[in-house]
């Protein structure tokens, strides 16, 4: 072979056919290289033990294993842990791992920066640079769960950028996860966070892997919402909406829907009783989410007018929780790690 293969970008059937017809290897041999990458996180095809020797020094000329380099990691006082990786070409991204108790969850990037521009959002004020490949993708949760040393239960696409943005790696990366020959990771324990990219969503609705859909709204009406998330003028709220309702009529699951509370913006109680019109006929779950402050712009609402806001919901019989603050003390948010690092490199 001339060229080497980037194992992380492959699903199960590229995978078996490069292993099968272009390696001439029984089948499987594929089952037991993909085992060592996605269920035991051995990246070195040296280590591949039940592997013939012989087999192994082919292969390491043959397959490119290359999970993102860990830059550096923080852990929170509460066990938030937040990662900084290097990629193949230099650019960095950032996850998180949040600790649960029983579980636990990722917090996976999908772009490098992010084109949203939100008005609160760290990451948004870096810029866009690129999408991630699927092996990105993929390689940045593996190497999660290498650097934890256990295997991690729950991923949401809510990291840098907007996943829906990066639709095509981010299905592949998905199906590579969820296969039972490579990682395993069950469709409803994958959530997608999006600002509302509607033909993202519209898309959602057609794959064939449930995963489950997690709306940033964080404005109840277009006016504050384009001054919030622009993303907002090209996909209006009677948009999105339309196109959440045609979501839930097609795979029956509830929306979760995110919103940051910030304060004497879109916290007062005429907005609670607007976003419960809002979501009126939508199966919704609300996150009401303590702002996690990037500059002086804005403050974080105070826990009076967060729960004020939340009785309302209440109230009107829609179900909510206030998020539980997890990682303040290491700048969780995403995208701060990087802009720190970055402002430090430069000194």
């Amino acid at each position: 072979m001339s060229e080497a293969v980037v194992a992380l970008e492959m699903n199960y059937d590229e995978w078996l056919e490069f292993c099968t017809e272009k390696l001439g290897l029984q089948r499987y041999r594929t089952d037991q290289i993909c085992q060592w990458i996605y269920e035991k996180k051995v990246f070195n095809i040296y280590d591949m033990t039940n592997l013939g020797k012989d087999l192994r020094e082919d292969l390491a000329y043959k397959i490119l294993i290359l999970p993102p380099s860990l830059v550096k990691q923080e852990t929170s006082k509460d066990g938030t842990r937040k990662f900084l990786w290097q990629l193949q070409d230099g650019q960095r991204i950032e996850s998180v791992l949040l600790s649960h108790g029983n579980h636990n969850t990722a917090c996976i990037s999908s772009q490098v920066g992010c084109p949203l521009a939100c008005a609160f959002c760290a990451t948004g004020k870096g810029g866009f640079l690129r999408n991630l490949t699927p092996g990105e993708i993929v390689g940045q949760f593996l190497a999660m769960e290498k650097a934890a040393g256990q295997n991690i239960t729950n991923i949401v696409f809510m990291g840098m950028g907007e996943p829906l943005l990066n639709q095509e790696a981010l299905f592949k990366s998905i199906k590579i996860l969820n296969h039972p020959k490579m990682r395993g990771l069950g469709a409803r324990h994958m959530t997608i966070s999006t600002a509302g990219i509607v033909p993202g969503i519209r898309a959602l609705t057609e794959l064939e892997i449930p995963v489950r859909l997690s709306v940033s709204l964080h404005g109840t009406n277009d006016m504050l919402r384009n001054k919030l998330m622009p993303i907002n003028q090209q996909y209006p709220l009677g948009s999105l909406i339309e196109a959440l309702r045609d979501y839930q009529q097609k795979t029956g699951d509830r929306v979760t829907i995110e919103y940051v509370m910030i304060d004497r913006v879109n916290d007062n109680t005429e907005q609670a009783y607007e976003l419960a019109a809002l979501m009126n006929g939508l199966s919704i779950y609300v996150n009401l989410i303590p702002y996690n402050p990037v500059d002086a712009t804005y403050r974080r609402s105070s826990q009076e007018r967060i729960k004020a806001f939340g009785k309302i919901l209440s109230e009107l019989n829609i179900e909510y929780e206030i998020r539980r603050e997890k990682g303040s003390d290491i700048n969780a948010a995403c995208g701060q790690l990087r802009r720190q690092n970055e402002k430090s490199s430069r000194l």
